[in-house]
C-alpha cells in the first residue's frame, strides 16, 4: 500500500505541474458546458421539469459531467497501449510492484490531479454563473464521495482492458476510440439516460459506462431511492470485481506472449 500510495502521489504532482493544461482543459471545459446547458433549456422549452429532473437538475446534469470529463479520462486514455509499442512495459515490469497495481496508482494519482485542477473548479464556475443543486445533507455528501471514487475504478478497469489488445495487434487504437465512443453514449455523458427510450437504457445497463457517470449524477441529483442508491452502489461494485478479473487473466496471457515473443 505504501509503495501505491508513492506512486500515485508522484502522478499527482507530475499532472500539477501542468498548470498550462490545466487552465486550458478547464476554460474548454467550463466552455463546452455552458453550450450544453443552453441545449438542455432549449429542450425544456420553459417546462420546468421533464422526466424527473428539474431543470435546475438538468443544467446541474452538464456541470457534473464536464466536471469529470478529466477525472474518468472520459475522452481517451492509451497510456498501456503506448508503454507497449514503445518497449517501457520491459522496465514498468522490473518495477516491485504489481503491473495492474501500478497502472491503477499513476491513474489514481492523475484522476485526483484532474478533479481538485479541472472538475471543482468548473462546479464553482457553474455556481458562479448560472446557479447549480448541491446535495442538502452530510449523508448525501458521504454517498456521492463514495460514488465517485467508485465510478473512477470502473472506469480506470475498463480502459485498461480497452489498452490490452496492444499484446497482440500493432494498432490497438480503433478499437479503443470504439469503446470510448460507446461510453460517452451509454455512460449518461452526452444526455441523461433517463430522456432515452427504454431499450437504449436497458442496452447500456448491459455494459460497465452507466456506472461512471450515470450513477454519480443520479445520486449526486438525489433522484434515487434508498434502495436504489444501495443497489447502484453493489452494480458499481460488481462491475469492478468483473472487469479487474477479466483484465487480470487478460493481462496474464498478454505478457505470456510477450515472454514467449522474447519481449
Amino acid at each position: 500500500m505504501r509503495l501505491f500510495i508513492e506512486i500515485a502521489m508522484r502522478a499527482f504532482r507530475l499532472q500539477m505541474s501542468y498548470r498550462a493544461a490545466a487552465i486550458a482543459g478547464l476554460l474548454t471545459n467550463f466552455f463546452f458546458g455552458i453550450l450544453r446547458a443552453v441545449v438542455l433549456i432549449a429542450l425544456y422549452d420553459g417546462r420546468e421539469e421533464m422526466l424527473g429532473l428539474s431543470l435546475q437538475a438538468a443544467i446541474t446534469y452538464t456541470a457534473i459531467t464536464q466536471a469529470v470529463i478529466g477525472y474518468l479520462s472520459a475522452f481517451s486514455w492509451y497510456d498501456v497501449a503506448n508503454t507497449v509499442y514503445s518497449g517501457e512495459i520491459g522496465s514498468d515490469l522490473l518495477k516491485p510492484i504489481n503491473f495492474y497495481s501500478y497502472w491503477m496508482a499513476r491513474d489514481f494519482g492523475r484522476a485526483m490531479a484532474a478533479l481538485l485542477t479541472r472538475g471543482l473548479p468548473i462546479m464553482v464556475a457553474y455556481e458562479i454563473f448560472i446557479d447549480i443543486s448541491f446535495p442538502n445533507f452530510l449523508l448525501n455528501w458521504g454517498l456521492l464521495i463514495l460514488t465517485v471514487l467508485l465510478s473512477w475504478v470502473v472506469s480506470f478497469s475498463w480502459r485498461f482492458i480497452v489498452n490490452l489488445p496492444s499484446f497482440w495487434i500493432p494498432n490497438a487504437f480503433g478499437i479503443g476510440r470504439f469503446f470510448f465512443m460507446a461510453a460517452l453514449f451509454f455512460s449518461g455523458f452526452l444526455m441523461p439516460l433517463r430522456f432515452f427510450p427504454d431499450w437504449v437504457v436497458k442496452l447500456a445497463y448491459l455494459t460497465p459506462f452507466p456506472h461512471t457517470v450515470n450513477t454519480v449524477v443520479e445520486i449526486y441529483l438525489g433522484v434515487l431511492s434508498p434502495v436504489e442508491i444501495w443497489l447502484a452502489f453493489a452494480w458499481q461494485v460488481g462491475w469492478i470485481v468483473a472487469l479487474i478479473l477479466v483484465g487480470q487473466w487478460i493481462l496474464k496471457l498478454g505478457l505470456r506472449r510477450l515472454v514467449i515473443l522474447g519481449g
